[in-house]
């Protein structure tokens, strides 16, 4: 068992709600969230979304924005009383979605794989990194997918919500 990480692009505004949590137990208070999505507008990171994290910053939880807004950054949710749904939700709002777009766009995955150690990740307690395997390049697909998802999300002027749940 592990955590696994989900990301969600979301107007600022859904249905006249503004309020990033009403919006949150809105969308993911159904158990079918994903399939009420259209599919360019969920990303699924898996259970690698706190080895992305390392590569991104260096760090496995934090780390400076806007790098650190790629997987960790934003508001936590469920601390305003959206912990009913069951999960962690996590927001970034669209005025730090697009800085961390940029950063993705002007960072390529080259230039981060040199942080790929994955005796160095198991000792900084990332998740699953004593389970790694050689060659940062398995990253690769995952970290240009959040390129082109952020990218879409600043393009669109919209928020991130990134969805954490236990996954075996």
């Amino acid at each position: 068992m592990g955590l696994a990480m989900s990301y969600l692009r979301v107007p600022p505004v859904l249905e006249g709600e503004r309020d990033p949590g009403a919006i949150a137990r809105l969308i993911f208070g159904v158990a079918d969230w994903r399939r009420r999505q259209p599919a360019p507008q969920v990303l699924d990171l898996g259970r690698g979304w706190q080895a992305l994290h390392y590569l991104i910053t260096g760090d496995p939880w934090d780390g400076r924005p806007p790098a650190a807004d790629v997987v960790c950054g934003g508001r936590l949710l469920t601390e305003d009383g959206a912990g009913e749904l069951g999960l962690d939700v996590i927001y970034l709002a669209p005025d730090r979605v697009k800085p961390a777009a940029d950063h993705l766009a002007s960072t390529p995955y080259g230039g981060l794989a040199g942080r790929y150690d994955p005796a160095a990740m198991a000792s900084a307690g990332v998740q699953d990194a004593a389970a790694l395997k050689p060659g940062a390049d398995q990253f690769r697909p995952a970290y240009e997918g959040l390129a082109r998802f952020f990218q879409a999300a600043a393009d669109e002027g919209q928020a991130v919500y990134k969805v954490m749940a236990e996954q075996s």
